[in-house]
């Protein structure tokens, strides 16, 4: 039937005289004999080849169109991502095999045939279909996996089978007619054979592991855990090979973004195996597998850990690094051959048809393309496969660093701390800095291996091609690596001396900012915005540097490459006699290109590694520093016990028990002694007797040296022994202690959840808990009531806020030991005593808790059930009031007297009208009242914004999500200065001409030999070489000029932004300061400031350096190949696309990157300041669980980003290979009509191959550059701030001479936005007058004060100094001309001296003089130094009255004839505050004086008070005139303040 058939064929290919016919129809041979049996025809072996093929896509087409019909076989999960069935890695990798092998047969098929006489369809026909075939089958593969229904697997695996066979058959026929390995046909149909049965035999392992055919029982598979869970959206692990390989599954993440931004709950969770808590545990078990049962105390090396831990996946991607260094040189090879082969032709045939030979094939161009073409491929792919196998790795070893450093912090001896052996800082630096080093480490460690053999095997390329002269070249690059490696290090120490210097700024300036108000009244505001100039100015010292060495390295970089090729050809000019042939010229130069990325990196490799070692070495002293005791009652197994519905009580006594604090290094002693059930028990004495360590002991915080806690549960007493000597285990029954630490503690967390601290929330006790604390008033402030968010990123709260939530916390909590540290400390009389009745007394004491305070306090004595008073670290007495009172006479004496002092400050304080809680509470309200203006208006504006650009559909958003701020760029740019512009983008593009000059001048030197005769081989070079050297000569010089003039640029535009920053923002009213918060200002100082100093400029320099090289490359392939142009147009199109949805992509997960990392490093500084607390309330396991939850977000939101960045390079780089292959085929196609010469083929592809190394980086940069602009918009919006206006006339040098003031018909306002504060306010006062202005909170009095300097908005009436108008004077002027005493004393980093004249205009004898006056010339004198003695920031080193009284001494050294006083005496004690009066009346009797009263009593004396209210004057005349109308408001505060 056969012969019929074949027979057939032949009559009617030669009937009708076709020249396409399956079997060929070549003269004299008869293709369709089969007279030496069918197996020996050789068309019809290939024709048996076709039926598998055939069978399969009649088979699993109708499957896979038509579809299954019924879905209910899936399995409903949420990913298209299934289990793989057994071998699906192994069958991907044999599937790619197989369709490279037929890629190979097509490509031998067609070659051969063309050496024939006829079209012989049977030599590529088979070939063609076996692609498809395997194909469909991957596809069919990928269908049923998915669906999970492996029954269908069945048609694979007839199909393996029958291919096998059909391949077999044909190599046994090659075998027998002596077609062996020398012929590539034969090595083909080898491989595929090999093939076929490596994938049958995972077909059969497929039916044995799933018994889904042959077997009774099919084996039953459930998904793995982490696809079970919808959160996980992570699917790197989970996907088939190809989609891990060019992250399709990122496709609807990254595409998505464009349309709505990025959030936390669209990256879900990680897959259980990445969680830190998994790592964690791995690391952990390499750690401690060290220590020995010989050697217990052994430390073990983090080191080996991490190789135990993450040494197989680094193996794994340096295996993957090396294998893409290795193919990233068939590049240069492949352009080599297709230079040299691009006019070789030649033609052999055997058994009638032509059989190629093994070798020929990589010596035909076209096959050579498509090589390099699928080398590049494969080269990108490995490439990025490694780099995300280190990086995650190295995302996991940061995750278990963070989780065991988390660990040992809450195991951290207290002592560890207070000792300052271990600080805040050293903790949040190893956090923050060591674990990064490490995963960076990490990241680059595959190149420690890799980089070795790419300089090996290039140098060896090199040598064969070039021969000496290369290995010349070579090592000039190697030379040049120490350089390189030098400068990186002076890199790192500039980059050092530069953060001095911009902390030292930041510091300057965080004081300028918090003393503004200072500044301005005093007109100081230039002299202090000097000094911050000053430091800046060292500071861009550091940075021209910085600069200089970048610029450097970037110029090294650059540079080398061109001086390598210049050495080489010009050393093989004088070697060889004849010179190098274009193909060995440009595989050399491409070569030289892949050789200076491992030595460019080597430099930051060596760094890395260095950084390492020292972080590796700080890492383990801290795992091996001191742990608190384990005491059993720490374990954390104990449960409540609840014993007919009552709570257990328990109390705590001590025997015998000595302690040691190691931060004073002395000894506590306590002798026995109890604490008792249900009982109050106070525990006083001096400062720094041991009251806080007493307590310490007892929850075991502190080194028991002998002696023991003992917490005990009987039911008759219940107490706490310390007993003979500490060993033994203490009783495990004890529930934990709610405690209040001294020093109060605030979680980031909202204030309900600082109180409820992660016990369940009960309406009525957290009522009666915020009642008894008096926190009520206080939270009705806060803009969201109890949801506000407070601690360290929230509000900011004051002394007493904070502690009175802290003993909120201890009261909330449901147990029955209560430990209050202090509690009072910060607190003023009134609260303190709300809080004993309502709080101890009350809440505590009904329900039988059992309660140890600590406290100064001693009028509360009298409410306690037992005393233990201390002295010098031990117990002086203990006992009830009684008791002490019969047994110690003194001591109870001694207490007497001070409870009478303390009973005095009681009565002082209840005369005051403002308590010192009415004051934090104002400076909230202030704070909010503001802010919310600030809030309204920005709402405003956006409205405004919102309503221009009517975005009324998502396109709109998107548009301008993906656009890039051009604008912000130029305005950038701008501010470096056009010249600086104008030089960067004419020596970039000179540069780039430059280069490719070079290139394309020895593209005709090299092609110029290959056109000469032999006889005359050097007339030529000494008109090439020549303008050769030039060429190279003038590129290296341009490099270095371009390099330098991107830093210079942005040094330049750095400087100009920070200075016109500081002089706008120095120089605004004093409502922007109320308005913006100080961390927003400050913001823009550090963080913003930093970015435009130092990451910019890089950025910019690296996207016009790969930009320029991409388009000069395209122009360079488009003037060879104009060919170029046709393909160019829809490549274009691909990677406009993918760069658009990348930014935004990136862009958002850059944000959750940043915005997932504060929480995370707040949450440890959290833990380390709180860990008595957390550890009394034996909440660890709540804090270790938050930490891992913050740390899994964290790495969630860095490896989608990574993902993303590997998306890009992917798609990038096979555009990148497109190009190469489509620049191969064009110039390949050109030369047929004889259009390029050989040397500028070699030229294109050498171009091409830069193409796919920059492309990503162009993205990149781009997106690089778009997120860091935002720190220049952020920079511009507050450079748009409105300036106070200091123009004015001039006035005398000695106005005001007499102080004579007139307020006529005055308004004020804030802000045009608000309503007025002051209204029609009129007044005159004489000079040398003494006025007393008071009223209630919010009268208005402060306004006035703020008037007098024109520091707020005076829109109506006018105030008249000696006869002339202030408004119409220059601001400067005007304020230095007067004084003025603030209610809050500012004093400044610096001298004593400086802080009195900043303008260095007095002498000693006035300074000495005005501290005379103020009292404290006795304190200075003592001081070392004098006048010059350091003032520490804030005046610190000072008490508030000092540092009230140095601001006295500072308003009289002015000598002004007016002194405003706004509420100078709020804020210090009585006896200061009499010194403050007496100086008043005698220093400035020849003086207006303007006294805004706090106390009511200080201003009796005045000659003239004005009350006011709500902006208005009430009452205007002499005191003693005021005091006779009874009913007056001024009366009644006096009789309040009696």
């Amino acid at each position: 039937m056969v012969v019929i058939s074949l027979n057939q064929v032949k009559s009617v290919c030669s009937g009708g005289g076709m020249a396409l016919s399956f079997c060929g129809n070549d003269k004299g041979i008869n293709a369709y004999s089969v007279e030496e049996g069918v197996l020996n025809n050789g068309c019809f072996v290939d024709a048996l080849n076709l039926v598998p093929h055939v069978f399969l896509l009649f088979i699993t087409f109708p499957i896979l169109f038509i579809g299954w019909g019924s879905q209910s076989s899936k399995v409903q999960i949420h990913h298209n991502t299934w289990l793989h069935f057994p071998g699906h890695n192994l069958r991907w990798i044999l599937t790619f095999s197989l369709l490279f092998v037929h890629i190979c047969e097509f490509a031998e098929g067609i070659m051969s045939n063309r050496m024939m006489d006829t079209d012989h369809l049977h030599l590529y026909m088979p070939a063609f279909m076996g692609f498809v075939a395997a194909t469909t089958s991957v596809v069919y593969y990928h269908n049923i996996e998915t669906s999970n229904f492996p029954k269908l697997l069945l048609v694979l695996f007839i199909y393996w089978v029958l291919a096998f066979i059909t391949k077999s058959i044909k190599l046994w026929k090659y075998a027998e007619y002596n077609v062996g390995p020398q012929h590539l046909r034969f090595c083909i149909t080898a491989l595929l054979v090999i093939l076929y049965g490596l994938l049958m035999a995972v077909e059969v392992n497929v039916i044995r592991v799933r018994k889904y055919v042959f077997f009774a029982n099919p084996q039953k598979v459930k998904p793995p855990e982490d696809l079970q869970d919808l959160g996980v959206r992570f699917l790197q692990p989970f996907v088939n090979l190809l989609s891990k390989a060019t992250y399709w599954w990122m496709n609807p993440l990254i595409i998505g973004a464009h349309k709505r931004p990025i959030e936390l709950k669209k990256i879900g969770k990680l897959p259980i195996a990445m969680r830190a808590l998994t790592n964690y545990l791995r690391l952990k078990d390499a750690y401690e597998d060290q220590r020995t049962a010989e050697d217990p105390d052994l430390s073990p090396s983090i080191w080996r850990s991490m190789y135990r831990a993450f040494g197989r996946p680094i193996l794994l991607s340096s295996f993957f690094r090396c294998l893409a260094d290795v193919l990233g040189f068939a590049g240069p090879l492949c352009i080599s051959g297709i230079v040299k082969y691009l006019k070789v032709d030649d033609n052999e045939t055997y058994f009638g048809v032509h059989f190629m030979s093994s070798t020929k094939l990589l010596q035909n161009t076209s096959v050579l393309a498509v090589l390099l073409f699928l080398a590049l491929i494969l080269q990108r792919t490995f490439l990025q496969t490694s780099y995300y196998v280190t990086i995650e790795t190295g995302i996991n070893l940061r995750g278990a660093l963070l989780a065991m450093i988390y660990n040992k912090i809450l195991r951290l001896s207290t002592s560890n701390m207070s000792m300052g052996e271990m600080t805040l800082g050293q903790i949040n630096n190893l956090v923050a800095i060591e674990t990064n080093q490490l995963m960076w480490f990490l990241f680059l460690c595959p190149n420690l291996w890799a980089m070795p053999v790419q300089i090996v095997m290039g140098v060896i390329l090199l040598y064969c091609l070039l021969g000496w002269s290369a290995v010349v070249g070579a090592s000039v690059i190697v030379l040049l690596a120490p350089i390189q490696y030098l400068i990186a290090t002076k890199l790192a120490d500039t980059q050092k001396s530069t953060l001095e210097h911009s902390t030292e700024r930041l510091k300057r300036t965080t004081e300028i900012l918090k003393g503004i108000k200072l500044l301005k009244l005093y007109a100081w505001e230039n002299i202090f915005c000097d000094s911050v100039e000053d430091t800046r100015g060292k500071e861009l010292t550091s940075l021209k540097t910085f600069a200089l060495y970048t610029s450097m390295s970037i110029f090294m970089n650059a540079a080398i490459p061109i001086a390598a090729v210049l050495v080489t050809f010009v050393m093989h000019h004088f070697l060889n006699e004849t010179g190098p042939s274009p193909s060995e010229a440009f595989a050399a130069l491409a070569l030289f290109h892949i050789l200076v990325t491992p030595l460019f990196l080597l430099s930051t490799v060596v760094r890395f590694a260095v950084k390492a070692l020292v972080s590796v070495q700080k890492l383990g002293e801290f795992l091996q520093s001191d742990e608190i005791g384990d005491d059993s009652w720490r374990n954390g197994d104990m449960s409540v016990s609840l014993e007919g519905g009552k709570k257990h009580l328990g109390a705590v006594s001590l025997n015998d028990n000595t302690s040691v604090n190691r931060t004073t290094a002395h000894l506590i002693t306590f002798s026995t002694f109890s604490v008792c059930v249900g009982q109050l028990t106070m525990i006083v004495g001096q400062v720094g007797c041991g009251k806080s360590s007493l307590l310490l002991a007892m929850l075991g915080e502190m080194q028991t040296i002998e002696g023991r806690v003992c917490w005990s549960k009987t039911c008759g007493s219940y107490l706490v022994s310390f007993a003979s000597v500490f060993h033994g285990a203490p009783s495990k029954n004890r529930n934990f202690v709610a405690y209040a630490a001294q020093k109060s503690w605030l979680l980031n967390a909202t204030v309900e959840d600082n109180i409820t601290f992660g016990s369940p929330f009960n309406k009525q006790r957290y009522k009666a808990v915020i009642d008894a604390c008096s926190l009520q008033p206080d939270i009705d402030l806060l803009p969201f009531g109890d949801q506000t968010e407070i601690g360290e990123r929230g509000i900011n709260l004051s002394g007493g806020q904070r502690q009175r939530i802290c003993v909120a916390r201890a009261l909330y909590q449901n147990t029955n030991i209560v430990f209050l540290d202090d509690p009072f400390s910060a607190l003023d009389i009134h609260l303190s005593d709300h809080l004993m009745q309502e709080g101890i007394l009350k809440f505590l004491q009904d329900d039988k808790r059992t309660v140890v305070l600590v406290t100064h306090k001693l009028q509360y004595l009298i409410h306690a059930d037992w005393i233990i008073a201390m002295k010098d670290g031990s117990v002086l007495r203990e006992g009830t009031l009684k008791d002490i009172q019969t047994h110690d006479v003194e001591l109870y004496d001694h207490w007497k007297t001070l409870m009478n002092r303390q009973d005095q400050e009681l009565e002082k304080v209840d005369i005051q009208q403002d308590s010192q809680t009415t004051l934090e509470r104002k400076t909230l309200r202030r704070a909010f009242y503001s802010r919310e203006a600030k809030n309204q208006i920005d709402d405003e504006d956006e409205e405004e914004e919102e309503e221009e650009e009517d975005d009324d559909n998502m396109s709109t958003t998107s548009n301008r999500r993906s656009k890039i701020p051009w604008k912000m760029c130029w305005r950038y740019l701008s501010s470096g200065g056009y010249l600086m512009v104008f030089l960067m983008v004419s020596s970039n593009l000179l540069k780039h001409s430059v280069i490719v000059a070079i290139d394309y001048w020895l593209a005709l030197w090299t092609s110029s030999k290959t056109n000469q005769s032999v006889s005359s081989p050097g007339n030529n070079d000494s008109y090439y070489l020549p303008v050769f050297i030039i060429l190279c000569a003038a590129g290296i010089f341009l490099c270095l000029f371009t390099s330098l003039s991107v830093e210079f640029l942005g040094l330049s535009a750095a400087t100009n932004l920070h200075h016109n920053l500081l002089n706008k923002i120095i120089h605004a009213p004093i409502r922007f300061f109320d308005i913006t918060p100080l961390g927003q200002i400050l913001n823009r100082f550090s963080a913003d400031t930093n970015i435009i100093d130092q990451h910019i400029p890089p950025t910019l320099e690296s996207l016009t350096r790969s930009t320029l090289l991409c388009l000069s490359a395209i122009g360079v392939i488009s003037s060879i190949t104009p060919a170029f142009l046709v393909a160019l147009v829809p490549l274009a199109v691909a990677f406009y696309f993918i760069q658009k949805y990348f930014r935004v992509a990136s862009k958002d997960l850059q944000d959750l990157d940043d915005s997932t990392q504060l929480p995370l490093l707040c949450h440890f500084s959290e833990t380390a300041e709180g860990l008595t607390t957390i550890r009394a309330f034996r909440h660890e396991a709540r804090f270790r669980q938050r930490m891992l939850e913050l740390t899994d977000t964290n790495n969630t939101a860095y490896l989608f980003l990574s993902a993303a960045n590997r998306w890009l390079e992917v798609r990038t780089d096979y555009l990148g290979a497109v190009i190469v292959l489509t620049v191969a085929g064009a110039s390949i196609w050109s030369l047929r009509y004889g259009l390029p010469c050989c040397g500028l083929v070699g030229l294109g592809l050498t171009y091409a191959l830069t193409v796919t190394n920059y492309l990503n980086w162009v993205v990149r940069n781009l997106a690089d550059l778009e997120v860091q602009m935002s720190a220049v918009k952020k920079v511009n919006s507050f450079l748009s701030t409105e300036c106070e206006n200091y123009e004015g006339s001039m006035v005398p040098e000695n106005w005001p001479q007499d102080g004579e003031i007139k307020i006529q018909d005055l308004c004020v306002r804030y802000d045009p936005m608000l309503k007025p504060v002051l209204k029609h306010v009129n007044a005159y006062i004489k000079p040398g007058q003494k006025v007393g202005i008071c009223g209630r909170t919010g009268s208005g009095k402060s306004s006035l004060s703020l008037a007098f300097f024109n520091m707020v908005d005076i829109f109506e009436g006018k105030i008249v100094i000696d006869g002339i108008d202030i408004c119409k004077l220059p601001l400067h002027t005007l304020r230095s001309r007067l004084s003025i005493i603030l209610q809050d004393p500012v004093l400044f980093s610096g001298s004593i001296r400086f802080n009195l004249d900043p303008e260095k205009t007095c002498t000693d004898d006035r300074l000495w003089e005005a501290l005379e006056i103020a009292q404290l010339k006795n304190m200075v004198k003592a001081l070392p130094g004098g006048l010059d003695a350091v003032v520490t920031e804030g005046g610190e080193n000072f008490s508030v009255g000092q540092r009230q009284l140095f601001c006295l001494a500072r308003a009289f050294v002015r000598k002004s004839s007016i002194l405003i006083m706004d509420e100078a005496t709020a804020s210090i004690d009585m006896a200061t505050e009499n010194i403050l009066q007496k100086v008043v009346m005698t220093a400035f009797a020849d003086r207006t004086v303007v006294t805004i009263a706090h106390r009511v009593h200080t201003i009796l004396t005045a000659d003239l008070v004005i009350v006011m209210k709500r902006g208005n004057i009430l009452e205007y005349d002499k005191p003693e005139t005021l005091l006779e109308q009874e009913d007056g408001m001024f009366a009644s505060f006096v009789k309040a303040d009696m």
